[in-house]
């Protein structure tokens, strides 16, 4: 494939590319199990083909059923577009509206081979956070994005394009479900066997709502985790000579290495697998590999009576054999002066389902002996509003992010003279950040950073670089969004909503009317899913995409949706009346507070 023009012409059927298999150079998703009877796998089959006429099954049904067998899944291999896939700069792309080629913009960046874990398998991050099911909606979408105007929203359903409908210029230009299922059949095994007849999809977070930025898009969480865990545990903010103890160098827990760094501590981190621990150390976001035990052991000393700052891979397993053994480590360890915290992978909710001894005598359905992360440490943060805010500059120009982030450091350290002490805490912290970001060489895939910021500095943020687009300072228009791991996105009971404690953890309300609120207050895309880091049926969680052009409009939209999708969270955690700052909100919102 030889253009992004080709690339937006529609699934090619005439003549068809040839059949490659899987490329032997990038690493593959492991072979999923889904235990399909043979009639479903012939609907499994069915349900590929509706994509082709019928005149090509005769080729193309062999093919996806060999897939089906071999892998567990088909992913249409046939038709990986050989044009390299990267955040091309936005005034590249075949679009009717700019809109649609910033959405084009982020989709390719998820598919980068260097940000993606499992490229040909459209796995952005976390084993099975899927951008499309299968290679032909790839295309689909692509010529949709194309050819849609500004009175259209292309409607996404776990993968599948369900077409282009009318809509106004308001509207959201896509709109996108991943993983909608009844409640009572979104068990694990259902999610096996739906997955492989292709009918949903299982999107993480950023995966499947296009908003991914590398690992740099949980850099920032991590160590403002790491720095207040040792304000709170070892009652310092001077980490130098302290250790942090973890596992995994993937598209997401990668983060932990750099973090560690910035934090100024050393961190161990234990991978098992040896792909994504060199990617990491070639990508120079691990300082040093080992597989040695002894040597790490050696290197952690050597570091810890020179108080400098180390991220040290280890290849090889934190613990061996099974979740019981590595709780009674755990317990060992925490009665020798260890603290331990759950980072947000359900790991308390696996070991207590193992049998493993880490109830709380006592504890309420989301509480164990040792606290989730959000518990003790990032659960006050989003209370006070702040969460992952990113912004990602469309023009690939380095130095569009350069301006962008002197921007966002401006408008922090303005803020900072205004709030109290709890709120300037913070804003410090985020001050700190943003000018050490830089020089950290977090850029993985498109231009982007991700900045903790609270509402009115999400708000302040995005009309400066809206203004910054429109008087040419920044070259292109910018894409703002979040994690969904954020004050407002998520309801997640083992992790961003387990400090809540009045019974509502386990309902969705929060992050269902986020994402209803931000679509008819300005976004230009939205994205609500079932499961994203704890698991299918364990969370619902959503997130948006909106495009700063540098109008009017653009700053209207910012304003208006920025505002609802903090407030929401911040209310239902009934923090508000105590953040200290004034209310960015519109002039006409009227909060409950409990009493």
């Amino acid at each position: 494939m030889a253009s992004l023009k080709e690339l937006c012409g529609g699934l090619p059927l005439s003549p068809l590319p040839a059949n490659r298999g899987r490329d032997p150079s990038v690493p593959h998703a492991p072979v999923r199990t889904p235990n399909l009877t043979p009639e479903e796998k012939r609907l499994a089959l069915q349900n590929a083909l509706r994509y082709f006429p019928p005149a090509l099954h005769g080729t193309l049904a062999p093919e996806f059923a060999q897939e089906l067998r071999e892998y567990g899944h088909i992913y249409m291999y046939r038709f990986c577009p050989t044009l390299r896939m990267r955040a091309y700069p936005i005034n590249q792309y075949p679009c009717e509206t700019r809109h649609a080629a910033a959405i084009m913009h982020m989709i390719m960046n998820n598919l980068d081979p260097d940000v993606a874990q499992f490229p040909q398998e459209l796995v952005t991050y976390g084993g099975n956070g899927q951008v499309f099911s299968n290679w032909a909606q790839f295309w689909l979408v692509f010529h949709y994005l194309s050819t849609m105007s500004e009175e259209q929203t292309l409607v996404m359903y776990s993968g599948h394009p369900l077409g282009l409908f009318p809509s106004l210029p308001s509207s959201p230009r896509c709109v996108i479900t991943n993983g909608m299922v009844i409640p009572n059949y979104s068990s694990r095994e259902n999610y096996e066997r739906m997955f492989a007849l292709g009918i949903t999809m299982y999107g993480q977070m950023t995966a499947g709502s296009y908003c991914y930025i590398g690992p740099q898009g949980i850099v920032h969480g991590t160590m403002l985790t790491v720095l207040n865990a040792g304000r709170r545990y070892l009652g310092t903010s001077d980490l130098r000579g302290c250790v942090f103890v973890t596992s995994g160098l993937g598209g997401m827990s990668g983060a932990q290495a750099k973090a560690a760094v910035i934090a100024g501590c050393v961190g161990v981190i234990a991978e098992v697998d040896e792909v994504p621990l060199q990617k990491r150390y070639e990508q120079g976001w691990l300082m040093e590999v080992t597989k040695d035990l002894d040597n790490c052991i050696q290197r952690i000393r050597e570091a810890r009576r020179a108080k400098m700052a180390l991220s040290l891979g280890y290849h090889g397993n934190v613990v061996d054999l099974c979740l019981r053994r590595q709780v009674a480590a755990i317990n060992k360890l925490s009665e020798e002066g260890m603290f331990f915290w759950d980072y947000g992978n359900a790991f308390l909710l696996e070991a207590k389902r193992a049998g493993a001894e880490v109830e709380k005598s006592g504890g309420g359905a989301t509480e164990f002996k040792y606290p989730s992360y959000v518990q003790h440490i990032m659960g006050d943060i989003f209370s006070l509003g702040f969460g992952p805010f990113r912004w990602v500059c469309t023009s690939g120009n380095p130095a569009d992010l350069v301006q962008t982030d002197d921007i966002a450091t401006a408008v922090l350290e303005e803020i900072s003279a205004t709030v109290n002490e709890r709120v300037r805490q913070q804003y410090s912290d985020n001050i700190h950040w943003i000018r050490e970001a830089a020089k950290h060489n977090m850029v993985v895939g498109s231009q982007a950073r991700i900045l903790y910021s609270d509402q009115r500095g999400r708000v302040s943020i995005a009309l400066a670089i809206n203004k910054a687009v429109a008087d040419g300072r920044v070259t292109s228009p910018v894409v703002i969004s979040r994690d969904h791991h954020d004050v407002s996105g998520t309801d997640s009971p083992f992790r961003e909503t387990s400090n809540i404690y009045d019974g509502s953890a386990f309902c969705a309300d929060m992050a269902v009317q986020n994402i209803i609120g931000d679509a008819f207050r300005g976004a230009t895309w939205v994205a609500l899913h079932n499961g994203g880091g704890v698991g299918w049926g364990e969370v619902m969680n959503g997130g948006f995409g909106l495009v700063l052009d540098g109008s009017e409009e653009a700053g209207k939209r910012a304003r208006m949706m920025l505002n609802w999708d903090v407030s929401n969270g911040v209310s239902n955690y009934h923090a508000l009346q105590n953040t200290g700052q004034p209310r960015s909100g519109p002039s006409t919102a009227e909060i409950q507070l409990n009493y």
